[in-house]
């Protein structure tokens, strides 16, 4: 088995359960490959929403980071372009699946903030 070093800052390492935090990378790596595998276009060509938390979230925020989180401006444009066209029922399965995802991955976010404001462990 191959071994993947990651570094992340003290104050977020402390509250890491390494047991969980590794299933947790390898569930989200099989799933990456499968649907790179699959053809998936979505793996292909992901949102800027998705980019851009997966990128903030990669880069080892520290706690305080995590609890002032906010998409960027441009990311929130297309949000909000994304749930008025929701409204509207006018979305494309495309869009369908870059909001479906933008969601999943706020709900992820969400709790993060909320475990880092509380002082529990980020995962786990």
């Amino acid at each position: 088995m191959t071994t993947i070093t990651i570094e992340v800052p003290d104050d977020l390492a402390a509250q890491l359960d390494p047991n969980t935090l590794s299933m947790m990378l390898r569930e989200m790596v099989a799933k990456k490959t499968a649907k790179m595998q699959s053809g998936d276009e979505d793996f292909r060509q992901p949102s800027p929403i998705y980019r851009e938390i997966t990128e903030f979230l990669a880069g080892s925020p520290a706690i305080e980071q995590i609890i002032t989180f906010k998409i960027s401006a441009p990311a929130q444009d297309r949000l909000d372009d994304l749930l008025h066209k929701n409204r509207e029922e006018i979305l494309s399965p495309e869009e369908r699946a870059e909001l479906d995802t933008y969601l999943q991955l706020s709900e992820w976010v969400s709790i993060l903030k909320a475990r880092a404001r509380s002082g529990e462990p980020l995962l786990g």
